[in-house]
C-alpha cells in the first residue's frame, strides 16, 4: 500500500486506495450477507475453495476488486475471493473481548446496557473516536473500539 506524505493519521492513508470497479476505498469492511459463502483462491468459480464462511453479517475486510469478486479477509487475516453477491455494504462488527461491558453511553463509567460474549456480531451504528455504538438484537449501546474487529481505530462513522 502506498503511504502518503503529511497525512494527519495512519486512518487517512488507509483509505487512499481506491476500488478499481467499485471506486470504495480498500481495504474497506463489509459484512457476510448469507449465510454460507465459498471464499477461493481466485477471483472466478473455477479456483478451489479455501475457506466457507457459515456465519451472516461477519464483518469482513475487502482488499481487493476484480470483476463481480471481491478479496476478503477475516479477523484471522484468513480468507480468498468472494463473490459481490454474497457481501453487503452494512457494517457490522464482532466483539473480540469475552463479558465486554455494553454501556448506555461512551463513557468507561457509563451504566452498563449488556455484557457481551466473544464473538458477538452487532450492526455498526456510528463511531466517535475512541467508541462505537452497536445493536444486537433489540438491544443498543456502546462499546470501546479497542474490543471490536470491523472498523478501524480512529474510524468515524455517521
Amino acid at each position: 500500500m502506498a503511504v502518503a506524505v503529511g497525512l494527519a493519521s495512519p486512518l487517512a492513508a488507509w483509505a487512499q486506495q481506491r476500488g478499481p470497479v467499485t471506486n470504495l476505498p480498500l481495504p474497506r469492511f463489509v459484512s457476510l450477507k448469507t449465510n454460507e459463502a465459498n471464499a477461493r483462491r481466485g477471483p472466478d468459480l473455477s479456483h478451489r475453495i479455501d475457506w466457507v464462511y457459515k456465519r451472516r453479517d461477519m464483518p469482513l475486510r475487502v482488499t481487493a476488486e476484480f470483476e463481480h469478486w471481491r478479496r476478503i479477509e477475516d479477523m484471522d487475516g484468513k480468507g480468498g475471493w468472494i463473490h459481490s453477491a454474497l457481501l453487503s455494504g452494512e457494517r457490522t462488527a464482532l466483539v473480540q473481548a469475552d463479558m465486554a461491558p455494553l454501556r448506555v453511553h461512551p463513557d468507561a463509567d457509563a451504566r452498563d446496557v449488556a455484557l457481551l460474549e466473544q464473538g458477538v456480531i452487532g450492526v455498526l451504528q456510528s463511531c466517535e473516536a475512541e467508541w462505537c455504538e452497536l445493536q444486537i438484537g433489540n438491544v443498543k449501546g456502546w462499546l470501546p473500539i479497542s474490543v471490536l474487529w470491523g472498523v478501524e481505530p480512529g474510524e468515524l462513522l455517521n
